[in-house]
């Protein structure tokens, strides 16, 4: 069957899951409201709406999030009890979907990221282009902070991970998705990791048009602590526990 042609985008929803991230969502927020005032700016057509899956949070996140809310009306927050990535981003996806008309779905697009990690500015404008130009769906990269990892772990993880276009990887942190697409291939699964690359897996097996990109890079937390088994934080561990010992 061919594939409708999709429409251009005119509105944008971001979604990012948290569980305790106060040390870190502040400035992935700031970094996400930089990055559609810099969209907008370029198209003022474009609607933005920007919503944070809190998960379980017991620590500062809430009152983090709703400040920004009650100054930005873009920001709103959405709390479950789910404790698993996956779920929470498919949770404040079908939600924002929700709200949209019935013949909406082609023409908005879904961006993903953690509320570790911090968004470049152009990272909204780049993925409307890319959208516009006929992907389906789009692979950014990521780069751990520089500041909060080790520097032998991190010179070990940008030997296996150069930054490339057309790169093999696949990072929720740094994802975007045409809605009617998310819909077709039944979104993310409720998984506490991997829910990415199997979202992914769908898209491709039905025939959507997949990107992979470093113009649009993520830096994210470079913490070794794992909050989903096999997540990025123990992906990092791992490569910590491959080099050699320092010695003294």
């Amino acid at each position: 069957m061919t594939k409708p042609e999709p429409g251009r985008i005119n509105s944008i929803v971001v979604v990012m899951p948290a569980h305790n991230e106060d040390r870190h969502i502040g400035k992935a927020l700031a970094a996400l409201k930089t990055a559609a005032d810099a969209l907008q700016r370029q198209q003022p057509g474009i609607k933005v709406s920007i919503s944070v899956v809190l998960d379980s949070c017991t620590d500062r996140s809430a009152g983090i999030t709703a400040a920004y809310a009650s100054s930005d009306p873009r920001f709103s927050a959405v709390n479950v009890k789910l404790r698993s990535t996956g779920a929470s981003r498919d949770s404040g996806i079908r939600a924002a979907l929700d709200r949209l008309p019935a013949d909406g779905t082609a023409n908005t697009w879904v961006a993903t990221t953690d509320a570790d990690s911090t968004v470049p500015e152009h990272w909204l404008v780049r993925q409307v282009e890319l959208a516009n130009a006929g992907a389906d769906a789009i692979l950014g990269s990521v780069e751990p902070d520089p500041e909060d990892v080790d520097p032998a772990v991190l010179g070990r993880w940008l030997e296996l991970h150069p930054f490339l276009e057309d790169h093999p990887h696949i990072y929720g942190a740094n994802l975007g998705i045409r809605a009617s697409a998310y819909v077709a291939a039944g979104g993310f699964p409720k998984l506490r990791s991997h829910e990415d690359r199997v979202l992914i897996e769908r898209l491709h097996r039905h025939g959507f048009v997949v990107t992979a990109t470093d113009t649009t890079r993520v830096v994210t937390s470079g913490r070794m602590q794992a909050r989903a088994p096999e997540g990025f934080a123990a992906y990092l561990r791992a490569l910590g526990a491959e080099l050699p010992a320092a010695t003294g």
